[in-house]
């Protein structure tokens, strides 16, 4: 069963991008996810199944 995840959302990740933030912005859902990095703002884009492998925290944008 999918994670629910939608436009908007923050999710903490494992591991760590390569200037050092762990936080991201969901900017495109679907098959494929567009997230942003929250440090240095540039967008990357998973499979579903590899970022739900790797979220270990997720804010929803209504509780922010």
């Amino acid at each position: 069963m999918p994670i629910k995840l939608e436009v908007g959302d923050r999710v903490e990740l494992k591991k760590q991008h390569p200037c050092g933030s762990k936080a991201f912005e969901i900017m495109r859902t679907g098959a494929d996810f567009r997230v942003k990095c929250l440090g240095c703002e540039k967008q990357i884009w998973l499979v579903r199944s590899e970022l739900e492998r790797r979220i270990r925290k997720i804010t929803p944008k209504n509780e922010e």
